[in-house]
């Protein structure tokens, strides 16, 4: 297991836009109308029911992040996160999953729809959803994707992420072993895995998190990130004005750093 150390993390923080306010967090970065970003754009899953996303666009030759949300949420829970990432460089889109609900008034459109057609809504389910939106992003900017996970998705991102070619990396807030069941243990997944890997979770759910990595030595670019305080579930740690949440910030541009 791997902790950042905090020298190390003070030292980047000077140098990276990490450093920004809540308030220059919540501006759109895209080169669009403000109004037309995010761009809501639609497409099939692999069962041909309709995905809704939020496309969070700055160009077409900047990496690109997929961004999963956990139960009973929707495209919102990146809300302020896919700005912020946009500053750092970053294409994201954050979709509606089948598995997930709403946030407030805000809706998961996905859900909705399978719920009409009577479809499925386990969070075993949302793995075809995931896999065409991967699949989705890799055509549309003719590259591989960072996938990102929050909960029971960052479960099904890692076990994609070792499936896929089209998936460079993986950052994964919160897994669990919650599909052993239906698709094997995460710890025989991640035995020999080699990807980049950026794994994390709460304080309290850190040693389950370790226990996914019982079979596999955390080597370069592979880091699980424990947080100094207590931490939140998934990816609202990273939410504006989150208490805690810069702590996760300096890790995840450190990480994605290290990557270019």
């Amino acid at each position: 297991m791997i902790r950042l150390i905090s020298i190390l993390l003070t030292c980047f923080i000077l140098n990276t836009s990490c450093s920004s306010k809540s308030k220059e967090q919540t501006k759109h970065n895209c080169p669009k109308k403000k109004e037309d970003c995010p761009e809501l754009v639609e497409f099939n899953s692999l069962d041909s029911l309709k995905i809704s996303a939020h496309l969070y666009q700055i160009d077409d030759s900047s990496p690109v992040i997929l961004l999963c949300h956990q139960a009973r949420f929707n495209k919102f829970e990146y809300a302020g996160i896919a700005e912020r990432l946009n500053k750092m460089g970053y294409n994201c889109m954050a979709i509606d999953q089948r598995s997930g609900g709403p946030i407030g008034d805000k809706q998961n459109l996905t859900y909705l729809r399978a719920r009409k057609l009577n479809k499925s809504v386990d969070y075993i389910d949302a793995e075809p959803d995931i896999r065409a939106s991967v699949l989705y992003l890799s055509d549309k900017f003719k590259s591989k994707i960072i996938l990102w996970g929050s909960s029971y998705s960052s479960t099904l991102a890692l076990y994609l992420a070792a499936d896929m070619v089209e998936v460079s990396t993986v950052l994964s807030f919160s897994p669990g072993d919650y599909m052993a069941d239906k698709k094997g243990s995460l710890v025989n997944v991640l035995k020999d895995f080699e990807k980049p890997m950026f794994l994390t979770s709460s304080k309290h759910e850190a040693k389950g998190v370790s226990q996914l990595l019982d079979k596999h030595k955390l080597t370069k670019n592979q880091i699980q990130f424990i947080p100094e305080g207590n931490g939140h579930h998934g990816s609202r740690t990273l939410w504006i004005n989150q208490i805690g949440g810069e702590e996760y910030w300096i890790a995840v541009a450190l990480f994605l750093k290290q990557l270019k």
